[in-house]
């Protein structure tokens, strides 16, 4: 899908372009060799190369909006008395291509099929991770202004991203760095116009709200005709590659690859109302965007006594929900305020928004209907009689078959053999009056305990990325933490024996493979985050102590105690669906994980740590959790959080796993 476009850098696109012809040199190249001289720690010149590549990106996606809108002004659809449909129809596409070939041409230089690139550099822009080289080469560069703006940058778009959230904290603790710093090089004035715009609205300040929503519906539309022209590039299979293969001798006709392509653009454009509604950094949009822009403004209209534009702005939201009886009510009053003789329109431009979303929605379906595939209709206002009865049966039937494959959580830990001899379930979901809860011992031998624990301390010796800091959860204890990635890289300096390193690796796919088998047969589970963790009393700091080691949470969603429930959304780790802890000592007091109810109270399930115990669960809110505090001594697990999501599977452990891989330097990259 296409993203937003990035207007801060709108204005430096001319530095991507080649000094001798004026050219804008294609921006996969540019990251290429941006990460070719990264690696190799040529600082300046990876800057240099990553910056250009971000202006080229920019200036190619401003260069295909501009095009796609001026050649759709230029080309007219002209038939002649004599001339058949399809000749008149080829006829403008063909004036339309020319029209596009020339003008990209002329903006970028040189052919546009130079600019197409893979899918994968595709989503690493839009994913923003040249800001995460770049933060660490300005920071080698000790220029720490443009450090800390291309890691706020990252960090927006990726706030999952637990290396960047502990370089942040740095930077803020470093001296000489300006708090102006921390902004977002990509912000748009969407978002903060949309978010004063409501601020203002909560807080009675409706003249105020008035005037940043209006500014935030403009943003809005604008936004949404530059995603949707961005919308006509070049097809994108979406079948694997065996399914390619199978395919190779049937390729489609002149008509039906023509209705394949344009139904992949309408379905792009009909799912950019989600990417303008999405905020940088959170997985799921804003519902009903548009029309609660209308809504809001309607009702802050009223207030400020303008009632003609709230009268406007409720005929407007009626497009979309025309049996809406508090509007409709609101439209009466209006009528009865203003007199029967005024005339109540909608906005011109939300009719046209309205029209030409539901005239695309009805080719969609009919393509559906007809020709195959599947459509998720992004808006709730769809009106029920544009879907075909057939695919509403079905949309039924998806719904079932969703209900069915949330099974019991006894049948489903029935189902699940271990993988491996000696295990034990020595607690499982009825005895810890929960469910998806499992306690499993013996997972890791005394020597193998030992031998982790030794990985701990010798880490701790290095100086390098394990000192111990305050807990960021209590000021009583201290916290130490290496990540699998982080072990090897120590092994490979010779700061840590290989072996140990190694046995953390193994330690964590033993696990991975047990909860996968138990709670998951059949289901790939990718790891996370792999975290191995020690808390360490603070001594002289215990008396009197009335905190937790950990308070209550959950792991994917965010909890609200007084309203009994539990939210999935950013900054949550929504993507996380089940959560481990294997325990590598019991010599130290208290550091029990307890389960609780959603009041954070009401306890419900206690679990004392013991070498080789593994304490697995689903990471959501049917299982709040929190740990009490370490009084005395010092308490090491091997932290684990999984994923069904391959999207959003830990870089770390594959990196780990392959050795040195050259992937591998985009994460952990403080020490350096």
């Amino acid at each position: 899908m296409a993203s937003l476009l990035l207007p801060l850098l709108l204005a430096l696109a001319t530095a991507a372009t080649s000094a001798t012809t004026g050219r804008l040199v294609p921006y996969d190249l540019l990251y290429a060799d941006g990460v070719r001289a990264y690696l190799a720690r040529e600082w300046t010149r990876a800057a240099e190369l990553l910056q250009r590549s971000l202006h080229s990106y920019a200036g190619l996606r401003e260069a295909r909006s501009a095009c796609c809108h001026a050649c759709h002004d230029e080309v007219a659809f002209v038939r002649g008395p004599a001339a058949p449909w399809d000749a008149a129809f080829f006829d403008q596409v063909l004036q339309r291509a020319d029209c596009l070939q020339h003008c990209l041409g002329r903006r970028l230089g040189g052919p546009p099929s130079a600019h197409r690139v893979s899918h994968a550099i595709r989503r690493d822009f839009e994913q923003r991770e040249p800001y995460n080289y770049l933060q660490v080469a300005f920071f080698q560069l000790k220029k720490l202004d443009q450090a800390v703006s291309a890691a706020h940058t990252f960090f927006v778009a990726n706030p999952q991203h637990l290396q960047m959230r502990e370089d942040i904290e740095k930077y803020r603790r470093m001296s000489g760095v300006k708090s102006d710093s921390f902004r977002d090089l990509e912000a748009t004035p969407l978002w903060e116009a949309y978010e004063a715009g409501v601020q203002h609205y909560n807080a009675d300040e409706y003249l105020q709200a008035v005037a940043r929503l209006e500014e935030s519906l403009r943003e809005a539309l604008s936004a949404l005709e530059e995603c949707r022209a961005l919308c006509e590039g070049p097809w994108e299979e979406e079948e694997e590659e065996e399914e390619k293969e199978e395919k190779e001798d049937m390729q489609p006709g002149l008509y039906e690859a023509i209705a394949a392509h344009y139904v992949q653009v309408l379905k792009c454009r009909q799912q950019c109302v989600l990417e303008i509604a999405t905020k940088p950094g959170r997985i799921s949009a804003t519902e009903d965007f548009i029309p609660s822009h209308l809504d809001l403004l309607q009702f802050a209209y009223d207030q400020v006594g303008n009632q003609t534009l709230a009268a406007e702005c409720a005929a407007s939201y009626l497009l979309f929900y025309p049996m809406d009886e508090p509007m409709l009510e609101k439209m009466n009053q209006y009528r009865t305020e203003l007199g029967e003789d005024t005339a109540v329109t909608a906005r011109e431009n939300i009719q046209h928004y309205v029209q030409r979303s539901l005239m695309e929605k009805k080719l969609i379906y009919y393509a559906v209907e007809h020709l195959g595939g599947t459509f998720n209709d992004p808006d709730l206002w769809t009106p029920d009689e544009l879907i075909p009865e057939n695919l509403k049966e079905q949309h039924r039937e998806d719904q079932e078959k969703q209900k069915q494959d949330t099974l019991d959580v006894e049948e489903r830990e029935k189902k699940g053999p271990l993988p491996f001899e000696g295990i034990i379930v020595t607690m499982d979901s009825r005895q810890m009056n929960g469910t998806q809860r499992v306690v499993f011992d013996r997972v890791l031998t005394e020597s193998e305990c030992r031998d982790l624990l030794r990985l701990t301390k010798a880490a701790g010796g290095t100086g390098d990325g394990y000192r111990g800091r305050r807990s960021p959860h209590t000021p009583h204890e201290r916290f130490e933490g290496l990540t699998v990635l982080k072990a090897v890289q120590m092994a490979q300096n010779g700061d840590v024996d290989w072996k140990d390193a190694k046995l953390l690796l193994q330690a964590s796919e033993k696990s991975r493979k047990i909860i996968e088998s138990y709670f998951t047969p059949g289901k790939k589970l990718h790891f996370s985050f792999t975290h191995l963790v020690c808390r360490t009393a603070v001594e002289g700091e215990q008396e009197s102590r009335m905190d937790l080691s950990h308070p209550v949470h959950a792991d994917n969603c965010l909890l609200d105690p007084e309203g009994n429930e539990c939210w999935r959304e950013p900054p949550a780790y929504v993507y996380r669906d089940y959560s481990g802890i294997l325990y590598l000592n019991d010599d130290f007091q208290g550091g029990g994980l307890f389960f609780t109810e959603l009041d954070t109270v009401t306890v419900t399930a206690k679990v004392y740590p013991k070498c080789g115990r593994l304490v697995a669960f689903s990471s959501g809110k049917e299982n709040p959790h929190g740990v009490w505090a370490v009084s005395r001594g010092r308490r090491c697990a091997v932290a684990l959080w999984y994923t069904h999501s391959q999207e959003h599977a830990e870089q770390n452990q594959g990196s780990a796993r392959g050795g040195a891989i050259p992937r591998s330097e985009r994460w952990g990259k403080w020490n350096r």
